[in-house]
């Protein structure tokens, strides 16, 4: 069970807090990013005008005389022209390409950046297009907009304004631009409306891909944490079905869940992995990260009570918890749930200073903090549901399993 400790606030140096607090504004920076344009995105029209905004700058920043975007439609093997910069823009806007064939074509069936600085002795080069809009190619650089590892999109700039060759670095910023969320959000938008496909899912995926992104990246800070936050996420909603939410509700809990530890990002790696007893300074800066969590989402209103969760997660039923000190029913239901899930998944995984408990000894330990520590109806409703699931008990998670996640 978690003890209440008396804690002392450290004496933080400025250069790590500084790095911390870039980490966290970066953080804060991608999230606020992408609710800025689901906000703007009421219309095809509007994507399309953010689009041709980002590929003015784009083309300007690398001092390239043209640019394109182009979309990918699989279904019909073709590229469609969506935007387009430079004195051939009007008439590129018009056209329909061959996926099977071109540069673009073969970036978009590669997913590989491509930078080409004498096109015409490429034998992939398309020059119809060049005959068909009056522009003459010299030199191109190109990547591919992924989604789901599939290309959407494609973006070129053509010609440096100098005559001067494109370089690595000018490939390494297109690269970065086409792979951010919010250019595959906007891209994933408009390639949409041509296949007909809801709008507001591409969106919500847009945001999970995003969080995740961010949950792998705070849980790969603790060795002993990896897949932590997921597995909290998937405990809390099987609590949370066996009780009377919304579907609203049960979106705020699965992203609160989510994102509990989120706030983690703040806190040193050396804490994070010590494998012994924390000091009490050291308690102090674990005890910030719920109110850093919350901070981060709550750049974001349309997730106002996911941040609730995160805020009050390790706050305890008899009022002794952090950093509130809420009791009983004033801790929102959804950070109820989510303490008991965190605390069952913590119990059941292997750590340093301790084996992991096999489900029913954690089961039994959520049982002995009822009333204290833990909700009584949020504790029930996690061991009825793990009772009754019909999928066989929890996996006890090892050190010797832990795998750094993908990115």
């Amino acid at each position: 069970m978690m003890r209440r400790e008396t804690v002392t606030k450290p004496q933080e140096t400025s250069g790590g807090i500084n790095g911390i607090n870039m980490e966290i504004e970066e953080c804060t920076k991608r999230l606020e990013l992408l609710y800025d344009i689901a906000e703007k995105t009421n219309s095809i029209s509007e994507v399309s005008k953010l689009l041709e905004e980002v590929l003015t700058i784009t083309q300007r920043a690398l001092r390239a005389s043209a640019s394109s975007l182009c979309l990918v439609d699989w279904k019909k093997r073709l590229l469609y022209v969506q935007s387009a910069g430079g004195i051939a823009a009007d008439k590129l806007k018009q056209m329909r390409l061959d996926l099977n064939s071109g540069i673009v074509g073969w970036v978009a069936n590669h997913r590989t950046p491509l930078i080409i600085n004498d096109v015409p002795r490429d034998k992939r080069f398309n020059r119809d297009i060049d005959r068909a809009t009056g522009f003459t190619t010299k030199s191109i650089l190109t990547a591919p907009v992924v989604r789901r590892r599939k290309a959407i999109g494609v973006i070129e700039v053509l010609n440096k304004n100098d005559g001067s060759a494109f370089n690595d670095r000018d490939l390494r910023v297109l690269t970065r631009l086409a792979s951010t969320e919010a250019i595959v959000l906007l891209v994933s938008i408009v390639a949409t409306a041509i296949t007909n496909i809801e709008r507001s899912q591409i969106v919500l995926d847009g945001y999970k891909s995003a969080i995740e992104g961010l949950v792998r990246a705070t849980d790969a800070r603790d060795l002993y944490s990896l897949g932590h936050s997921q597995r909290v996420k998937k405990y809390a909603l099987l609590a949370a079905g066996s009780l009377s939410f919304s579907s609203e509700e049960l979106q705020a809990i699965e992203c609160g869940a989510l994102l509990h530890d989120i706030g983690k990002i703040s806190v040193y790696e050396s804490i994070l992995r010590k494998p012994d007893a924390l000091t009490a300074e050291e308690l102090y800066v674990i005890h910030k990260h719920p109110k850093r969590g919350a901070d981060i989402l709550g750049v974001i209103p349309s997730m106002e009570k996911a941040r609730e969760i995160v805020l009050h997660h390790h706050e305890r039923y008899d009022g002794k918890g952090y950093p509130e000190g809420l009791k009983g029913n004033d801790i929102p239901i959804g950070a109820r749930l989510v303490a008991v899930a965190d605390a069952f998944d913590t119990m059941t995984t292997d750590h340093s200073y301790r084996r992991a408990l096999s489900a029913a000894e954690a089961m039994h330990e959520l049982i002995e903090g009822e009333c204290t520590q833990f909700c009584p109806v949020a504790t029930k409703a996690l061991i009825d549901a793990l009772i009754k699931k019909p999928d066989p008990p929890p996996k006890v998670v090892t050190t010797t399993e832990l795998k750094l996640p993908a990115f």
